[in-house]
Parts: structure tokens; sequence; C-alpha cells
């Protein structure tokens, strides 16, 4: 190995499984073998089987589905608020300015935190918990497009002016689609962190969803339905971060990300 030295799909590919079959291979060990009690870590065996009694007698796939919904719904949202606001202030010093201090100090306040005045001010429907996914990520977009935009070499800033391109002209032709990789890219961690409110989200006061399952199966020590909804969640992630990877490098042919 030498760094930053690339490698193959297949070496990738042939790594990033070999990582799984050893986690299960371990979990399989330390429950099989005794050294863990049932009550606290369910095998492998019994996460299966209790997914499939999920998917089969409880309706587990329309809990799935609410759930991703309720992620795309707020992410999306979020984005479409603070993409635009994120723009604005890496191109612009005084919107910046203006901005800049609130949204730091925004950000550090825990989207877990606005719940109980979420269920006062919007009850414990599906819009208190769009809610909760918007206000975790949307400060968090903001600053990160905004450092994105900021961050174009001013070079090429500079040769646009100078080829008599207006401010206008500046934020569409250079700015934007400089940092639109990236803005992708930043889009694409923010979605795992969605993921995160939705799941607290549902904790509290919901009736259907992953996280509410998971609570659920909390009251009856069925370890086993807890890792399988927490497995569920990491397959979904996977899946999509995977397809962000690839609408990314479709979409933005030029960047190396």
């Amino acid at each position: 190995m030498k760094p930053l030295a690339p490698i193959s799909s297949t070496a990738r590919v042939v790594l990033g499984i070999s990582f799984f079959v050893l986690f299960v291979a371990a979990w399989s060990y330390a429950t099989f073998g005794g050294f863990v009690s049932k009550t606290f870590l369910a095998n492998p065996w019994t996460m299966l089987q209790d997914g499939w009694f999920l998917l089969v007698k409880q309706g587990f796939l329309h809990d799935i589905g609410m759930t991703i919904w309720r992620v795309l719904g707020g992410f999306v949202l979020a984005a479409l608020f603070a993409v635009p606001i994120g723009i604005l202030m890496g191109a612009y010093k005084p919107i910046e300015a203006f901005l800049e201090p609130f949204v730091s100090f925004a950000r550090y306040l825990p989207a877990s935190a606005f719940i109980p005045l979420l269920i006062l001010w919007a009850g414990i429907g599906e819009l208190q918990k769009l809610l909760v996914i918007f206000i975790g990520s949307v400060f968090q977009l903001i600053l990160m497009v905004a450092v994105s935009v900021g961050s174009v070499r001013r070079d090429l800033v500079e040769a646009s002016l100078t080829l008599g391109a207006r401010d206008a002209g500046v934020l569409k032709r250079v700015l934007i689609p400089s940092a639109a990789p990236e803005i992708a890219e930043i889009l694409r961690l923010v979605l795992g962190w969605a993921w995160t409110y939705v799941i607290v989200a549902e904790l509290i006061g919901s009736s259907s969803g992953i996280g509410h399952m998971i609570i659920d199966s909390q009251a009856l020590l069925a370890t086993g339905q807890i890792i399988f909804g927490i497995i569920v969640i990491g397959i979904i992630g996977l899946i999509s971060d995977y397809a962000f990877k690839a609408a990314n490098r479709r979409l933005f042919p030029w960047s190396i990300i």
C-alpha cells in the first residue's frame, strides 16, 4: 500500500465485502459461542427469523416505506431551502457576514431538542417528523455549501471578469459549475445524517416507521428485531449512498470526487 495510490474496482469490492464477512463471523462467534447472552444480543440466525416475522406478519414493509418517505421529504425541503442560501452566502461576502453568525449558532442546536416544541406546534403527525429532519439538516447544508462556493479558485473568477462577464454571469458560469460537484457530495453526506434525525423523530409520538418498531421491540427485549431494523437502515443508506455517487459521476464528469 502507498499513500493515495488507487486500487482496482475488483480489489475495492473484495475488501469491502471482506469486512462484512469478518464482522458477521465475529458476531456469530460471540453469540453462538455463548460469550454474550441472547437477551442482550441476538445471534444472526435469530435476527433473520425475527426479520422474516416482521416482514411477513407485522407489515414492516409499510414501516420502511414511511421512514424512507420522511427522510426524503425532510431532506428535499432542507436542500431546496439551504442550497440557494448557501450559494449566495459563499458568493457575496455581505450576505455571508449577515447570515453566518446565526447559521453557525443554529447548527450546534440538536434537532432532538426541538421535538417537544414541534409536537406542540405541529402535533405528532408527519409535519413534525419532516420538521425534525429539516432542522437537523438545513443549517449544516447552508454552511457547507457556502464554504464550497467560497473556496472556488479566485483566478477563475478573475479570468471571467477579464473576459467581460458580469456578476450574474460569474455566479452562473463559474461559481456554481465549479462548486456543483462538491455541493452534490455535501448532499450525499448530509442525507446520511437525515437518517439519524428521522429515527429520533420516530421514537417519540409515532405509530409507524423503523424507529417506532425499534422502540416497541425494546419493550419486548426483542434484540433480533432491533438489530434487523438497524441493518435495514444501513442497507437502505448504503444503496442511496452508491446511487448518489453514481449520479454525481454522471452529472459532473469533470469532477475528481
